[in-house]
């Protein structure tokens, strides 16, 4: 399997209940963020959201879509939403919110292996075009975001 760390932070001139409560509410993604398809429910999980599993599939900027799970497993909100993905892709995923005047700060960890075949066979070539690809989901993420917040996207940044 092909392993990828990724690591992006979007600067949102917005507060941090208004950015943190639309990540969130992962079914109102598909409304602002136009890589995502779909979001289905499968487990609401507690109260807390804790246990909840969504099922995504993405589409990228490259000729391929990716469906995976997402179970959360950690939910703090203004702070973080943790989850394990199992899928097309597996691994774990979190966001982190802080509010630094006069932006939102949203940094996500994006920690994940590939088991599609074909990607794991031309990973060894084709990695930094999944690493654009994944970069450039995040950049329209982040616009999305700002677009819906009615506000302005400060600042991106791929580590």
């Amino acid at each position: 399997m092909a392993e990828f760390r990724f690591i992006t932070i979007w600067r949102i001139e917005a507060p941090l209940s208004q950015v943190s409560d639309a990540i969130f509410s992962c079914h109102e993604w598909p409304l602002w963020w136009k890589n995502v398809e779909k979001v289905d429910e499968i487990n609401p999980g507690d109260p807390d959201g804790i246990g909840g599993l969504w099922r995504f599939t993405w589409k990228g900027q490259l000729p391929y879509r990716l469906t995976f799970d997402i179970c959360v497993v950690r939910a703090e909100p203004l702070k973080l939403l943790e989850g394990l993905a199992s899928g097309e892709l597996e691994g774990v995923g979190c966001w982190h919110f802080y509010y630094e005047a006069p932006a939102t700060i949203v940094r996500y960890e994006w920690h994940v292996r590939t088991t599609r075949g074909w990607m794991n066979l031309l990973a060894p070539v084709a990695k930094p075009l999944f690493a654009w690809n994944h970069n450039q989901v995040m950049r329209q993420g982040a616009e999305g975001l700002a677009l819906r917040l009615n506000t302005r996207l400060l600042g991106l940044t791929h580590c």
